[in-house]
């Protein structure tokens, strides 16, 4: 299915006007294994939330509580739409795992933070940014609201 055949269900299903628009299609991570993990983990509802670097987003690109997105698997096949809920900009070094639990992904702070560190510093290669210890994180949480 096509992203544009995805979202035309997505609307009609939800009984959604024809006008209504996604801030972005996406997939997570940079790899295959990864991004087909973590959206499974969104699929079954144990993955709440994303940490992107600011950086990543030119002005005003950023997500918005009320912002629609699809999430594709490595292929980009689209698998769901989720709505921002919160967006909160947290330096890294004071990220708490209180909040980053909410990715699903990881059982403590120093494990979230080691794989963050090397995400953020590939994702920084590929965008033209630079991993620092209190580089600005964008943290979001959303709820799939349509899947198939």
């Amino acid at each position: 299915m096509t992203i544009g055949q995805f979202w035309q269900n997505f609307l009609k299903n939800t009984g959604r006007s024809e006008q209504t628009t996604y801030l972005e299609c996406f997939h997570f991570d940079l790899n295959e294994r990864s991004a087909n993990e973590l959206l499974a983990l969104v699929l079954s509802g144990k993955k709440r939330a994303t940490a992107s670097s600011v950086y990543a987003f030119a002005p005003g690109e950023a997500p918005k509580p009320g912002n629609l997105s699809i999430v594709t698997d490595w292929d980009g096949n689209p698998h769901c739409v989720i709505e921002t809920k919160a967006v909160q900009v947290i330096p890294f070094c004071e990220m708490t795992f209180e909040i980053c639990s909410r990715e699903g992904e990881d059982e403590c702070l120093e494990t979230w933070q080691a794989g963050h560190r090397r995400f953020f510093t590939e994702d920084g290669k590929e965008m033209g940014y630079e991993f620092t210890e209190d580089m600005p994180v964008l943290f979001e949480d959303f709820e799939v609201i349509y899947q198939i």
